[in-house]
């Protein structure tokens, strides 16, 4: 998106305080509330609106804004992460967030907070380094400068097209989008083309590079390369590591009948399965009162435990 400046950035005309109504009252229906969705949600808003205890500590929007040959030029690695956290507008901000948290309580009750929490970072970085590299090779490849390599863009949506890539991944029905019913596998390639119909303005690579950043997520959990390795590597050491900070914060009361937050093992495939899930996403087994999972398979319905094992993709 083109640079745009304003001046009045903590002043609100109406969105986010219809934005937040909404999440309030998404929230109040969960009976358990992912507090990362919640925590990315307030972090963007709060960026936008730059109160004054925050004034001084966050960079100028003009600081951050993506653009492929300063992040090259000068090694700006701000420009390349920070950017995806700063919105140019109420009308940009409300749709990527209400876009969030659509996606974001699904996902996080799904994979769980800390899983989430390292897949949004991985999307993060894959996301905005595709579409870094996307407008190198335009350049190098076409000469194509003008339109993409030293063009400026900010928002969270290249995650969110991502996140969305990797929550339709395992669907096989329909969606309805803005009145068209298409196959939800390829929603996001729908949504790519009708938001650049609809609004010409936007980031048409930004967008790209977060489709494909889902895609190659997807491929590399699944397979068994020394890329796939690295990359699961370093997923597990930022899971490790939130695993650490959540233990280290104070324990709340939970009970052990209907799951909660954290982690728990099934004891038929050793699959480490979210706390909300009362059953192992992988084999189907429930679990058991002591956070561990009770076998209730036959013997003709037993499966080895390496093809059980070789059956994980997330």
């Amino acid at each position: 998106m083109p640079l745009v400046r304003r001046n009045n950035r903590n002043v609100s005309n109406g969105m986010i305080p219809l934005m937040l109504l909404q999440a309030v009252n998404e929230y109040r229906k969960l009976e358990r509330k992912p507090p990362v969705t919640a925590a990315i949600l307030a972090a963007n808003t709060l960026i936008y609106l730059r109160p004054a205890f925050l004034h001084q500590i966050l960079p100028k929007i003009e600081d951050v804004l993506f653009n492929a040959h300063l992040i090259v030029k000068d090694k700006d690695l701000k420009r390349l992460f920070l950017s995806a956290f700063y919105h140019l507008g109420e009308t940009h901000l409300a749709y990527n967030m209400i876009s969030l948290l659509w996606k974001g309580i699904q996902l996080e009750t799904w994979l769980g907070s800390v899983e989430f929490t390292s897949m949004v970072a991985t999307l993060l970085g894959l996301s905005q380094g595709i579409t870094l590299l996307l407008a190198k090779s335009l350049l190098l490849l076409f000469d194509y400068e003008t339109a993409y390599y030293h063009e400026y863009s900010v928002g969270f949506s290249g995650v969110l097209f991502a996140m969305k890539v990797v929550l339709n991944s395992h669907s096989d029905g329909y969606t309805n989008l803005h009145g068209f019913v298409v196959p939800a596998k390829h929603a996001a390639w729908a949504e790519l083309i009708l938001i650049q119909l609809l609004v010409p303005n936007v980031s048409f690579l930004g967008h790209l590079g977060g489709i494909l950043a889902g895609i190659v997520y997807l491929r590399l959990k699944k397979a068994p390369s020394p890329l796939a390795t690295m990359v699961k590597g370093l997923t597990s050491l930022v899971r490790s590591l939130l695993m650490r900070i959540w233990q280290q914060s104070p324990p709340r009361q939970r009970g052990t009948s209907a799951g909660g937050g954290g982690i728990w093992r099934c004891r038929a495939c050793t699959y480490d399965n979210s706390g909300w899930l009362s059953v192992c996403e992988v084999c189907g087994t429930e679990r058991g009162d002591d956070g561990l999972s009770s076998v209730h398979l036959s013997n003709s319905e037993m499966i080895p435990l390496d093809e059980l094992r070789h059956r994980r993709i997330l």
